[in-house]
Protein backbone atom coordinates (compact mmCIF):
# COMPACT_ATOMS: atom_id res chain seq x y z
CA UNK A 1 0.00 0.00 0.00
CA UNK A 2 1.10 3.60 -0.98
CA UNK A 3 1.71 5.64 2.33
CA UNK A 4 3.02 8.92 2.07
CA UNK A 5 6.51 7.90 3.63
CA UNK A 6 6.80 5.14 0.98
CA UNK A 7 5.47 7.57 -1.48
CA UNK A 8 8.34 9.90 -0.47
CA UNK A 9 10.89 6.92 -0.44
CA UNK A 10 10.05 6.26 -4.21
CA UNK A 11 9.57 9.72 -5.82
CA UNK A 12 11.28 10.42 -8.81
CA UNK A 13 10.35 13.71 -9.00
CA UNK A 14 13.70 14.69 -7.94
CA UNK A 15 15.72 12.82 -10.61
CA UNK A 16 17.17 14.22 -13.56
CA UNK A 17 19.42 14.03 -16.68
CA UNK A 18 22.15 15.28 -18.67
CA UNK A 19 19.75 15.53 -21.78
CA UNK A 20 17.04 17.99 -19.81
CA UNK A 21 17.03 21.43 -21.07
CA UNK A 22 18.67 24.09 -18.82
CA UNK A 23 17.08 27.01 -18.11
CA UNK A 24 18.84 29.45 -20.38
CA UNK A 25 18.03 26.72 -22.86
CA UNK A 26 14.06 26.67 -21.74
CA UNK A 27 14.12 30.84 -22.37
CA UNK A 28 14.74 30.07 -25.63
CA UNK A 29 12.48 27.74 -26.74
CA UNK A 30 9.39 28.52 -24.26
CA UNK A 31 8.19 31.30 -27.00
CA UNK A 32 7.68 29.30 -29.93
CA UNK A 33 5.52 26.75 -27.55
CA UNK A 34 1.52 26.61 -28.21
CA UNK A 35 0.06 27.99 -25.86
CA UNK A 36 -2.92 26.06 -23.74
CA UNK A 37 -6.04 25.37 -25.19
CA UNK A 38 -8.78 27.16 -23.86
CA UNK A 39 -11.35 24.13 -24.29
CA UNK A 40 -10.28 19.97 -23.93
CA UNK A 41 -8.89 18.67 -21.31
CA UNK A 42 -6.00 20.19 -19.57
CA UNK A 43 -2.31 19.20 -20.46
CA UNK A 44 -1.17 16.56 -18.00
CA UNK A 45 2.83 17.39 -19.11
CA UNK A 46 4.08 20.79 -18.84
CA UNK A 47 5.62 21.34 -22.37
CA UNK A 48 8.96 21.84 -20.62
CA UNK A 49 8.53 17.95 -19.61
CA UNK A 50 7.50 16.81 -23.10
CA UNK A 51 10.70 18.71 -24.50
CA UNK A 52 12.35 17.50 -22.08
CA UNK A 53 11.74 13.45 -22.46
CA UNK A 54 12.18 14.56 -26.68
CA UNK A 55 15.89 15.23 -26.12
Amino acid sequence: MWTPATRRQHSRDHLRYGSDLTDAEWEIIAPFMPPPAMTGRPRQWTMREVMNAMF
